[in-house]
């Protein structure tokens, strides 16, 4: 009797588990993924060639007695976020879509008309995936910061975290605030368990990206790069911020809600000089956005170094799109970066019960 009792008991639990791997993953289920060992991938398919290759490299140089030895203080991994572990399809990033919320649907404020008709004009477009014209793309990114004006950081990143719970567009049983790429998620846990400094160098919002992340993905908040606010006071007056000198009892620091300098690009290169000043032995992301990173990583590194491609080239499980697949692909082909193909490599993305709506 006991051993029957013990069988059901253990048939309960590897039903459970398989539960939790074929299931939308929630933040707490994304939050346990933990990879120390090649064993312990679960997410990718068995023949992966990424995962051989991290692998490979992660035993290489981290083996004291190998020639492509790297000390830990030197194992520096830099990732983009938007598309290269968390989605940005549905239809785009978590910011620009949080912009249509706070201007059309937010009760708690009244947006500029400019703004207002901006959004009811360009969200078909953006839905439909239809490119915008230059004058309301410099309009659209202008109000991604305009509309924050006047708000402390903690008040908009609970904007944020209210705005993780919605559901992602174009897709079922997905939340904003669970849509990461659990494949991706595990090579991040996989470099941080085996003596890697983890970095985030993205485009998005650094209090966005915070907040994401925040509890579920095992990076430190000053590891995290993005583009920043431009912040002043509710009493900077007509000082410069040098030279204001800030009474916490008379005033907070508030979004100033003026234009700002995306960090993509060459400038992801500038922020790795100024805030990891190391440059990275692995890189990892998505678009052309990313470009400076991937390449500075190989350029005259003094330690085997490598740069990873995230291909969004599934057209069920997610929003891919093949032409621009076969573009990309070919780019790091021609670039020296390793391609990520998400349709034969990944054995889930975001969780099996996630599906592309029709």
């Amino acid at each position: 009797m006991k051993k029957k009792i013990l069988a059901v008991i253990a048939a309960g639990l590897i039903a459970l588990g398989s539960f939790g791997v074929s299931d939308a993953a929630s933040r707490e289920e994304v939050a346990a993924i933990h990879v120390e060992k090649a064993f312990d991938f679960q997410y990718w398919n068995d023949d992966s060639p990424t995962k051989a290759k991290i692998i490979e490299f992660v035993e290489d140089v981290t083996n004291p007695y190998s020639s492509n030895y790297i000390p830990p203080e030197d194992r520096i991994a830099t990732f983009d976020m938007d598309g290269t572990f968390y989605c940005e399809t549905a239809p785009l990033y978590f910011q620009e879509m949080m912009f249509f919320k706070r201007v059309l649907d937010d009760k708690n404020y009244t947006a500029p008309k400019k703004y207002v008709n901006l959004a009811k004009k360009i969200q078909p477009k953006v839905y439909a995936k239809e490119k915008l014209t230059p004058a309301e793309s410099k309009l659209y990114i202008e109000g991604l910061t305009a509309v924050y004006a006047g708000m402390t950081d903690e008040e908009y990143r609970a904007l944020v975290r209210e705005f993780m719970q919605t559901n992602e567009d174009g897709f079922t049983n997905l939340k904003r605030g669970e849509a990461f790429y659990l494949p991706m998620v595990e090579i991040i846990s996989y470099l941080t368990n085996n003596g890697f400094n983890v970095y985030i160098d993205t485009a998005c919002g650094v209090s966005t990206t915070r907040e994401l992340v925040n509890g579920i993905i095992p990076i430190q908040f000053d590891r995290i790069i993005g583009t920043d606010f431009n912040y002043t006071s509710t009493n900077m007056g007509k000082d410069a911020p040098k030279d204001h000198f800030f009474d916490r009892f008379k005033e907070k620091i508030i979004i100033s809600g003026k234009p700002i300098i995306e960090n993509g690009k060459t400038v992801k290169i500038f922020s790795i000089l100024n805030q990891i000043g190391k440059k990275p032995v692995l890189a990892f992301g998505n678009s052309s956005g990313d470009s400076g990173m991937l390449e500075y990583t190989l350029q005259d590194n003094k330690y085997r170094s490598m740069s990873f491609f995230v291909i969004c080239d599934d057209v069920e499980r997610e929003r891919g799109n093949l032409n621009r697949a076969k573009s990309d692909t070919a780019l790091a082909l021609k670039r020296g970066w390793n391609p990520i193909s998400m349709r034969n490599e990944f054995k889930t993305i975001y969780g099996d019960n996630v599906k592309r709506a029709k």
